[in-house]
């Protein structure tokens, strides 16, 4: 601990010589992605937690960390020793960043963060919340500090085939032009890269588990301009912008093209995804107006979430590929499992999906870090196996299993709960409750118009009825080969004001944690589609697009009810009929018992 005590004693003397009281670093990058390149996690090397998720705040004698219930036990074990106060968000009695800092710097401090990655729209509230306190936008100021910083790292880009992607550029472009509903021309500015990959019918490699490429996007009604490292672009990739009537700049020249911008037409951006780097590099003298995107998750972003039947398509096929890959994995579990001359490790079998998944020469990679955690290690949502300190595999507990793949046609997203030996009854109810929980959302009916906070409880319901509780979200949007967790569309208990729309992919997670125990999660991914008309309107559903066997053993079926126990059986002869045919006469027998009925 005394490096982390070191840095921050080093981060104090540069907020002294900025004559600064505290400074804010959150997670992320300017583009507002969930995962980012070593070069970024400058909060990570600055506090020692390695969660994706956190805000850091150091004051000249205090620091303390924000995150939420995902990482409550890895922030606790990861910052013990540090000096920083754990901060659980969400939970009674834990002040907020604003609420902290007034209690301990004075009514005239000045609180540092970087222009880079705050957005507008959060700088806004910020100013009024903080007040009186004065905030002030700096630099990265881990330029300076980081010794040996990573230097960004910049892969080649491919183009999307519009057969896959089901619409070309510039069938996007007019969608996009006809949603803002702009007169004449417009400089509609775009900084979140999943957002100008979908635009660009591009791909890339830059950011971890999300096939995306550092890149800003300004779009005109009928043009774009890519701003994007020149090194990343081969003749195809050139050839396929060139036609799409998409101009090439380099990355480091965006900041000067905000300036120089034509002063005819307005500036249109998602504050909520804008920087005030960004922003502030904007001649507000020279253009006709700046206006925010106010559609949740912005325009692009609500097209990119209602996915058209080519990208439905892929998802099922990504589904059959990755389906495949979970059958031989659990086969090979069971038999490494029952071996009792070898000790299996939870990294072991993280290996081991990933190069069954890698047994298809369409697989692309893992969509988010695995997570492989026997028995109490499940009771972290957001679990890390550690390499150096391992965690075999045992008897009489839960194994869980959560993990993604992107395929060049889909992206997947499966959590499996495996009883590993005899489990107790408290345990199987639990198991069963949350199966149930998952269930109820999976047939869930409901007219056009429905936001997901008011689905949420058919899921959490089941696990209220144990006097027990989850706090993250239980279904977020999936990407079509892009990041899997996606916007604007949620299914939570707090208020998302997005409807669900036909086309909308979304996970169906419940879980129940028990801390120092176990951990139960069960997900699968669905898609959302039209159900039918009567005179009381029109209304939706969900089809399940998971191609994966449900343990059986933890079920109790007369908790379940008989209609789950239906449902259940129902989802196992899909499962059956559609990857057998893909297997051979071991695997189709093994996969035969697994999915029969109940």
């Amino acid at each position: 601990m005394k490096t982390i005590k070191d840095r921050i004693n080093l981060f104090r003397k540069y907020m002294l010589a900025k004559k600064l009281d505290a400074f804010i670093i959150p997670s992320g990058d300017p583009h507002f992605g969930e995962y980012v390149q070593d070069y970024y996690k400058s909060r990570e090397w600055l506090s020692g937690f390695t969660g994706s998720a956190g805000t850091l705040v150091i004051t000249i004698e205090q620091s303390a960390l924000w995150t939420d219930s995902r990482y409550f036990v890895q922030a606790t074990e990861e910052l013990c020793g540090t000096g920083i106060t754990l901060m659980k968000m969400k939970m009674e009695g834990t002040p907020s960043v604003e609420e902290w800092l007034k209690g301990v710097v004075n009514d005239s401090a000045k609180v540092g963060i970087d222009a880079s990655l705050v957005s507008v729209l959060e700088y806004g509230a910020m100013e009024k919340t903080f007040a009186p306190l004065q905030l002030v936008l700096e630099e990265d100021p881990f330029t300076s500090l980081r010794t040996n910083r990573p230097a960004l790292e910049r892969g080649l880009l491919w183009v999307m085939p519009d057969d896959v992607s089901g619409e070309s550029c510039g069938m996007k472009l007019e969608r996009v032009a006809a949603m803002l509903g702009v007169e004449g021309d417009f400089n509609y500015l775009l900084s979140t890269c999943d957002d100008v990959a979908w635009m660009c019918n591009m791909r890339g490699s830059d950011v971890p588990y999300n096939p995306l490429f550092y890149s800003y996007l300004v779009i005109h009604r009928d043009s774009m301009d890519l701003f994007v490292s020149s090194s990343s672009l081969d003749d195809e990739s050139k050839m396929h912008l060139k036609k799409s009537k998409i101009r090439i700049h380099d990355y480091d020249s965006f900041g000067s093209f905000l300036g120089k911008m034509n002063n005819d037409f307005p500036v249109i951006a998602p504050l909520n995804k804008t920087s005030m780097a960004t922003y502030s590099q904007i001649d507000i003298s020279n253009v006709a107006g700046i206006q925010g995107d106010n559609t949740p998750g912005g325009v692009v972003g609500f097209l990119k979430s209602v996915k058209n039947k080519s990208e439905i398509d892929g998802f099922g096929k990504a589904m059959v590929y990755d389906g495949i890959a979970w059958v031989k994995f659990w086969m090979s579990m069971e038999k490494m499992l029952a071996d009792g001359n070898s000790r299996v490790t939870e990294n072991d079998l993280a290996h081991l999906l990933i190069s069954k998944r890698g047994e298809n020469t369409d697989y692309k990679g893992e969509s988010f870090h695995p997570i492989v955690a026997f028995g109490s290690n499940g009771a972290q949502p957001h679990y890390c196996a550690s390499e150096t300190n391992p965690t075999y595999i045992g008897s009489g507990n839960f194994l869980l299993v959560d993990t993604g793949a992107h395929y060049p046609f889909g992206t997947t997203d499966t959590t499996r709960t495996f009883a590993i030996g005899d489990l107790d009854q408290e345990s199987k109810l639990d198991y069963t409750a949350v199966l149930k929980g998952m269930i109820n959302l999976s047939k869930a009916v409901f007219p056009r118009g429905t936001r997901g906070a008011s689905m949420d409880i058919l899921a959490r319901g089941e696990v209220f009825k144990r006097g027990k509780r989850y706090i993250h979200g239980t279904g977020h949007g999936v990407g079509h080969f892009l990041c899997v967790h996606e916007g604007p569309q949620s299914i939570r208990a707090e208020e998302n004001p997005v409807f669900f729309q036909p086309g909308m992919v979304t996970s169906n997670e419940p879980a129940i944690y028990q801390e120092g125990n176990y951990g139960i999660r069960i997900e699968n991914m669905l898609v959302c589609k039209e159900w039918k008309e009567t005179c009381h309107g029109e209304f939706l559903c969900f089809e399940t697009l998971t191609l994966v066997p449900i343990d059986k053993n933890p079920v109790i079926s007369s908790e379940l009810g008989q209609e789950n126990v239906e449902w259940l059986n129902n989802y196992h002869s899909v499962v059956y009929k559609t990857l057998s045919p893909f297997l051979d006469e071991s695997e189709r027998m093994w996969l035969s018992e697994k999915t029969s009925n109940i």
